[in-house]
């Protein structure tokens, strides 16, 4: 990961980038929409701030998964959204 992207993270970013990359619907292109990180910084990331038993996990579990990948997807209409997630922001769960 850059240097720059780095310095750019707080904790909480961090925290958020970690739990999207282990949701299976959420997309690395959803990430770098988000965050601007690419799918190998995305990696780095997670090497690094992972144990490396947990990391290994992931990338076992994540590698050639078809829902990671925007075009390897079978559905090509709409996205899984919660219903309490406010219209793109990134990712805030609206006040009820």
């Amino acid at each position: 990961m850059s240097s720059t992207k780095t310095k750019q993270l707080n904790g909480i970013s961090i925290d958020r980038i970690i739990e999207m990359a282990w949701e299976d619907r959420t997309t690395f292109e959803a990430i770098q929409f988000q965050f601007g990180l690419k799918e190998q910084e995305v990696i780095n990331l997670m090497r690094k701030e992972m144990k490396p038993k947990s990391f290994k996990m992931w990338r076992k579990r994540v590698q050639g998964r078809k829902t990671k990948h925007e075009k390897l997807r079978t559905f090509e209409k709409g996205r899984f959204k919660c219903s309490r997630q406010k219209t793109i922001s990134n990712n805030s769960i609206a006040k009820r």
